[in-house]
């Protein structure tokens, strides 16, 4: 299969990023598109390429779990094991926001984070060196249908975009979303979309952790 990344690739979309641009890019799932997820300017300019609704939020993605944990210092246990069970994966897992990071990503709900960490292809191993979040979204137009190739990314958004990666045709199905905001307090978690990993796989992988005891405040 082509459209393996080259080296330089994972620096060039930092640097992109970085400078408020806005990049196209490949991922586990299906191409995305990107900015800085602090950067509310940048946030606008991918809004409005896409053409999306500019109150909905957009998931934060970052290229390896540790760094992620690292951050988000407030996680509960139980939320830490479940995203080690999860992800890294093609599922995006919607958090507390307790720290309420990424405002530009987050927009009007500053208490729920959209996290993914993608399981990358080895032709696309060049992106775990991304030392950086970024705040991701579909690369397609809103409500259209999602890139599996280059070439099905709208030309909008590829001229749009200060920098465009080529990684070669994906598998096309988007993240599975799993809501795990009430997991910690409830054990309670829901799949508000199946996506490329199917809800029993969900299951099983949250259903074998050894999880703490509930507190309950009297």
């Amino acid at each position: 299969m082509s459209g393996a990344l080259l080296n330089g690739d994972a620096q060039r979309l930092q640097e992109c990023v970085a400078g408020g641009g806005v990049a196209v890019f490949p991922t586990d799932t299906v191409y995305g598109l990107c900015c800085d997820p602090q950067d509310e300017a940048a946030a606008r300019r991918l809004y409005a390429l896409k053409g999306r609704p500019p109150a909905r939020a957009c998931a934060v993605m970052f290229f390896e779990l540790e760094p992620a944990l690292r951050m988000l210092e407030q996680l509960r246990e139980a939320e830490r094991l479940a995203l080690r069970a999860l992800l890294p994966g093609p599922v995006t897992v919607l958090l507390p926001n307790r720290e309420r990071h990424f405002a530009a990503a987050c927009r009007t709900d500053r208490d729920s984070l959209g996290l993914r960490v993608p399981r990358l292809p080895e032709r696309l191993q060049e992106l775990r060196s991304v030392s950086v979040p970024v705040m991701q979204s579909s690369a397609n137009l809103s409500g259209q249908a999602d890139a599996c190739a280059l070439a099905e990314v709208p030309s909008r958004l590829r001229e749009g975009a200060e920098l465009v990666l080529d990684g070669g045709k994906l598998p096309g199905t988007p993240s599975t979303v799993v809501d795990l905001r009430e997991f910690d307090q409830d054990r309670r978690w829901h799949v508000l979309r199946e996506g490329a990993l199917a809800r029993s796989a969900v299951q099983e992988a949250l259903d074998a952790l050894s999880l703490p005891a509930i507190q309950r405040s009297c």
